[in-house]
């Protein structure tokens, strides 16, 4: 019997370039894409020639350097494509431009109908560098309830709001959660916390078609930014549900990895019903949307942290928990004997001590766990013993270098000068043996090459150099940014390095992140992306057919 001999490899593109660095090691000058993967590497700049077709499409790109797609293991994306649909007050450099972008939209806007703002501003962009009053969004729409979210723990509102939301001057506040007040008695429109929750509840969202479409543009502008895998940092079952139309619309430009939240308003029935209810478990879907587990929300943000010692600028606060330990605990064992994944945030130090112990009390529940399976998601604050004893429990951290570049000014009034200084420090953790993966959560595309410079300078945008012991190299923190993501999803297998059979998620610059000045890094973008062998960014054709 005679076969036809096997139809050679062909591959779709041939990339040649001056270092292709795998992210394990090895250094390649040409890598072979077939489909959606990666089919050959080479170290010769030619050694792949003999694998190209007519149809292949060769990239003759000696100048630049191509490295795995970033893989963030921590950012929102599903808040920040929303904040396409919003009032853009990001942009605003200062109180009058804030609020007129308020009252411009309240002109346009139905009568009593919502103002939402985009969440991804801060004060330090405001030349006041400070946020908004009540009364000042009061003039801005007197008839309008505005919701001015900034991040996912603190808002500002007007008095429309408070009363929409049923708000009033004998209002407890929520657990988890605080309202604010002046020193009257009266509200003053901040919120934090679970009260951020409590106000945005009332808040009508964008349809599923339309937040579908938002998560098209908003995954192009991350891709945009060499960006190739994001894990979701928190969802609901509605929001998960435009995920699944945005993949069926083939929408998504990058791959997404998203936690299901899970809060601290719910009872323990209510919230083991609901995991229940999901009728899932990690892991399921596909190479594109594919559910990385639970997500859980110990303490707040730097205005609510749950520290060992009060705040600098308040004596009398030490933040809050927004769990029961106990409670969680038993909420979190029977997550993990479904199958679940889960990630806690925990900001404080006291946050992170009570999440381990909650940790530790699932483990002896339900007995050994495979790695990361309990996360701990910024662990901000913590001291040797603590690192100690997530190494020991075997305990996975996700660390967020811009969450100092972006809001060490304010570290600085509320935590001081010398908890500040020790925030993240990435080097301490590795050196204690934790499993680290790298990520973002600015809640707006942002470039994962600042990240890398904040990780290698300890750099900041307003706050000067705060802990530079604590810098570690650009090597180590490209390593963080992608296989550290890829074990993070129990992926290491299909993401994160440049491997033949690995999926094909590049990303090309113009310059060599490894041997650049590090001052050259913060501003680095990316000349192409690709992912699953698509180019997601490619402004020069250099993929194009």
């Amino acid at each position: 019997m005679t076969r036809e001999p096997a139809e050679p490899l062909r591959l779709d593109y041939l990339i040649k370039a001056g270092a292709i660095h795998s992210m394990t090691g090895e250094t390649y000058r040409c890598v072979g894409v077939r489909g959606p993967e990666i089919a050959a590497v080479s170290a010769d700049l030619d050694g792949l020639d003999d694998l190209a077709g007519a149809a292949t499409r060769v990239v003759d790109a000696g100048e630049l350097t191509v490295l795995p797609a970033f893989a963030d293991s921590h950012e929102h994306l599903m808040e920040a494509s929303r904040n396409t649909l919003l009032v853009p007050v990001d942009k605003a450099r200062s109180i009058a431009e804030l609020t007129g972008m308020v009252a411009a939209a309240a002109r346009d806007a139905a009568p009593g109908e919502w103002i939402l703002t985009s969440i991804g501003w801060h004060e330090s962009n405001l030349a006041e560098n400070r946020v908004p009053t009540l009364a000042e969004l009061d003039a801005a729409a007197p008839d309008h309830p505005v919701l001015a979210r900034r991040g996912g723990h603190f808002a500002v509102v007007n008095s429309a709001a408070l009363r929409a939301a049923g708000i009033g001057a004998e209002t407890p506040d929520p657990p988890g959660g605080k309202i604010g007040r002046l020193a009257d008695g009266s509200r003053d429109g901040v919120l934090e916390g679970g009260a951020v929750y409590q106000v945005a509840a009332f808040a009508p969202g964008p349809d599923r078609a339309t937040l579908a479409g938002a998560l098209g543009t908003g995954s192009a502008a991350y891709a945009a930014l060499g960006v190739g895998t994001i894990r979701e940092a928190m969802i609901n079952l509605d929001e998960l549900l435009a995920y699944q139309d945005a993949r069926d619309r083939e929408l998504l430009n990058v791959r997404v990895r998203p936690m299901i939240r899970v809060g601290s308003e719910l009872t323990e029935d209510a919230a083991i019903a609901m995991i229940d209810g999901l009728a899932a478990r990690s892991g399921f879907g596909d190479d594109w949307l594919r559910i990385w587990g639970l997500k859980f929300v110990m303490d707040g943000g730097v205005e609510g942290a749950a520290l060992e010692q009060p705040y600098a600028n308040d004596p009398g606060n030490s933040g809050h928990l927004n769990w029961d330990p106990a409670v969680m605990a038993r909420v979190c064992a029977e997550a993990v004997r479904r199958g679940w994944r889960i990630g806690t945030h925990a900001v404080g130090d006291r946050a992170l001590r009570t999440l381990l112990d909650v940790y530790e009390a699932v483990v002896a529940e339900v007995g050994p766990v495979p790695p990361w399976t309990l996360v701990i998601e910024h662990g901000l604050l913590s001291d040797a013993a603590l690192r100690d004893r997530v190494v020991r429990d075997g305990f996975g951290v996700t660390v967020q270098q811009p969450l100092l570049w972006n809001m060490g000014s304010e570290m600085l009034v509320t935590w001081g000068a010398e908890r500040t200084r020790r925030v993240t420090p990435i080097d301490q953790w590795l050196a204690a043996g934790a499993s680290l993966a790298a990520g973002t959560d600015i809640v707006r595309p942002f470039n994962p090459m600042t990240a890398v410079w904040g990780m290698v300078t300890r750099g900041t945008k307003s706050a000067g150099i705060q802990g530079p012991e604590h810098a570690i190299s650009a090597g180590t923190a490209l390593e963080l940014y992608t296989m550290g993501t890829a074990r993070l999803g129990h992926e290491q297998n299909r993401l994160g390095s440049i491997t033949p059979g690995k999926l094909a998620d590049l990303v090309g610059y113009a310059a060599d992140p490894l041997v650049a000045d590090p001052d050259d890094l913060a501003e680095l973008t990316p000349v192409f992306t690709m992912v699953g062998g698509r180019a997601t960014h490619d402004p020069d054709k250099r993929l194009a057919p």
